[in-house]
Order: structure tokens, then C-alpha cells, then sequence
């Protein structure tokens, strides 16, 4: 067994854990492998593993990379996105997980609707309040996703993302994962949706996040070790 294989078992063995104690069932959760820096070969090994999705924080670093990657995979863009990139990233990727304001939610829509195409998409919702980081704010949040769901019929709306301020202790994560699945609630009753997928938690505190209702885990380390 790879590496990447056997810290992939780990991973999934503490998200049983996670969803035994807050039950739920482990397949609900998949696991995103975050590639960030690792090169196509890496890539590979974790798909070959069984992850469920690769996520890249760089629409140039993905350009360079997924055309080595010879495997099939479904690909998370899970890094700010500018609008100047909007045209490459819905090229190279499966789904975009940050869309955080309207301007960026109209160019993608005039991009996909020229191609006739449809792409699930999630918003990027800056729980934490965090100035230096992307995201829409919370009171922000229904007006964004009253005009995806009325101007843009080409961006299929899956579910929403968030990164909470780092802390060295998980459980000072927990409050802010607690508040996206209340938030996604709150959305689902306010424009009648389906249950909205959560993509929160990484390395150092996915298993409070699954705890909390996370479908999605973003891991880089916990499957790679330190970045390259």
C-alpha cells in the first residue's frame, strides 16, 4: 500500500469515528485531495487511491498540471477566482467552489452560456469575517444566491464553502462550521432547495467539520504530508 493510500485509510477511519459519534453515515462525507505544489504523479497516486475529487487552489497551477494527469477525476477549483481567469477555469475544472459576488457569477454565466454548458458551482461564504480573506459575508450571502438561482441558469448551485480562522485547536473551528450548516438551512427553507453540500474542514480540524455536517473534506497534508 502507498503511502497515499494508507493515510487515506486513516483519514477515512477517523471520519467513521466523526460520523459514529454524530450520526451519520460515512458516506455521506468525500474527501477532496487538495494538490496544491504536488506534482501530476502525486495526483495520480490519489486517485489511484480512491479520493473522490481533486482540488487545486490556481487555475495556472491547474492548466500545467491536469493535462499530465492521465487518470479520470472530477476537479474541485477551491482557490479565489478573478474574473480574468473565469474563461480557463471553467475549462479545466469540474466544478468552481468559490464564487463569492455577483460580477463574478455574470461572467461565468455569459462564458457557459455561450458554450451551452451547465456547472455546478458552490459560494464561498466568509464565516469567520476575515478581511484578508475571500468569501461573501453572511448578510451578503441570500442576494448572491437569489441572483444565482434567477439570472444564471447555467451555474447548477450545489452547496457552500467556508474556511474558518486558523487556530491551533479544532474545536475553535467548530462554532464557525456549526454556523454554514445553520446558514445552509436557512437558505434551503428561504428558496425551497435541496440539501446544500458543505465543503469545510481541512487537515487540522476535518473530523470536528464532520461532526458538524461537512459532505466535503478539503485535505492537502493529512494525505501528502508537508507541501513541496
Amino acid at each position: 500500500m502507498s503511502t497515499v493510500a494508507a493515510n487515506l485509510a486513516a483519514v477515512r477511519e477517523r471520519i467513521a469515528q466523526a460520523c459514529q459519534k454524530a450520526g451519520r453515515n460515512p458516506q455521506e462525507v468525500k474527501i477532496l485531495a487538495v494538490t496544491k505544489t504536488h506534482p501530476a504523479q502525486v495526483v495520480e497516486e490519489a486517485i489511484a487511491a480512491g479520493v473522490d475529487a481533486i482540488g487545486e487552489n490556481r487555475v495556472q497551477e491547474a492548466a500545467e498540471k491536469r493535462p499530465a494527469v492521465r487518470l479520470p477525476a472530477f476537479w474541485h477549483l477551491v482557490g479565489p477566482l478573478q474574473r480574468n481567469k473565469a474563461k480557463k477555469a471553467i475549462e479545466l475544472f469540474d466544478l468552481i467552489a468559490t464564487v463569492d459576488r455577483v460580477p463574478l457569477a455574470e461572467t461565468l454565466e455569459k462564458l457557459l452560456a455561450n458554450r451551452a454548458k451547465v456547472m455546478p458551482v458552490m459560494v464561498e461564504v466568509n464565516v469567520g469575517r476575515e478581511p484578508q480573506k475571500s468569501g461573501v459575508l453572511e448578510e451578503e450571502l441570500p442576494p448572491l444566491v437569489s441572483f444565482l438561482l434567477s439570472h444564471c441558469p447555467h451555474l447548477q448551485l450545489l452547496g457552500l464553502l467556508t474556511v474558518p480562522p486558523y487556530h491551533p485547536d479544532p474545536e475553535r473551528s467548530r462554532p464557525h462550521f456549526r454556523r454554514l450548516r445553520e446558514v445552509a438551512r436557512q437558505l434551503e427553507a428561504a428558496f425551497q432547495l435541496p440539501p446544500l453540500q458543505l465543503s469545510m474542514g481541512m487537515s487540522e480540524d476535518f473530523w470536528v467539520a464532520v461532526e458538524e455536517g461537512a459532505t466535503w473534506v478539503r485535505l492537502g497534508r493529512a494525505l501528502f504530508g508537508e507541501r513541496r
